[in-house]
């Protein structure tokens, strides 16, 4: 097959249309700023989920527009008021009821408690495990032991309490070269933490089972103190 950069790049622009297209995406990208000014929001880090269908909506409300000369900017505008309306009435509700806010944003998780992980249904576990070691890599976090609590979000941010320096235990690693040294048969008696739930038992060599979580993958616990 040919390649052909006209048919791919312009094929049948009409370059008289081409200044309409400029003020229509001028026109509505001005209006998404304007409506997330409006919306009340300062800023935005993490979207909830309720958030990121309102940014879908108004994308798809926004896109035609764009450069669609058949697709009039007034409809896409109702598009946008309707939004808006409806996310100011969500967000109150919301604000004075916390079940409707619970069943609209979710509840935080506890992830991590007392050094070791929550063990929790597969169903409600929203997060990969190396996601969230990289995350607590990124609060210079070494081991599982260091962290009193670890408290998912409904935003996706993760909040961490950590333990005094005297007070931190024998933790699951999570740096990748010693996370990776995980065995079933231990050569030698130690202090291990399953690699599932983080639980550390002082082992003698052989197989074991953690009777925690019932698992049978180790790695060698360390202790060591966060350095901030």
């Amino acid at each position: 097959m040919k390649f052909d950069a006209n048919t791919i790049f312009v094929n049948d622009l009409d370059w008289s249309l081409a200044f309409e297209i400029i003020v229509r995406t001028l026109t509505m990208f001005t209006f998404i700023l304007l409506f997330l000014r409006l919306s009340g929001k300062k800023g935005i880090r993490q979207l909830s989920i309720f958030e990121v269908a309102i940014i879908i909506g108004l994308g798809s409300a926004a896109g035609d527009p764009m450069f669609n000369p058949d697709s009039a900017i007034l409809p896409a505008v109702l598009v946008f008021i309707t939004i808006l309306l409806f996310y100011r009435l969500i967000t109150w509700l919301a604000s004075r009821s916390e079940r409707f806010e619970s069943i609209l944003e979710g509840d935080p998780l506890y992830v991590i408690e007392e050094g070791v992980f929550v063990l929790i249904e597969s169903s409600d576990q929203t997060y990969a495990k190396d996601e969230f070691f990289a995350e607590m890599r990124q609060k210079n976090i070494e081991h599982v032991g260091q962290i009193r609590s670890a408290i998912l979000e409904t935003n996706g941010t993760v909040s961490f309490f950590y333990y005094a320096d005297e007070d931190v235990k024998p933790g699951l690693p999570i740096l990748p070269k010693m996370y990776q040294q995980k065995r079933i048969v231990l050569a030698q008696k130690g202090q291990y933490a399953c690699t599932t739930c983080g639980q550390v038992q002082h082992l003698p060599a052989g197989t074991h089972t953690c009777s925690r979580c019932q698992q049978t993958e180790w790695v060698e616990a360390i202790q060591t103190q966060r350095i901030t």
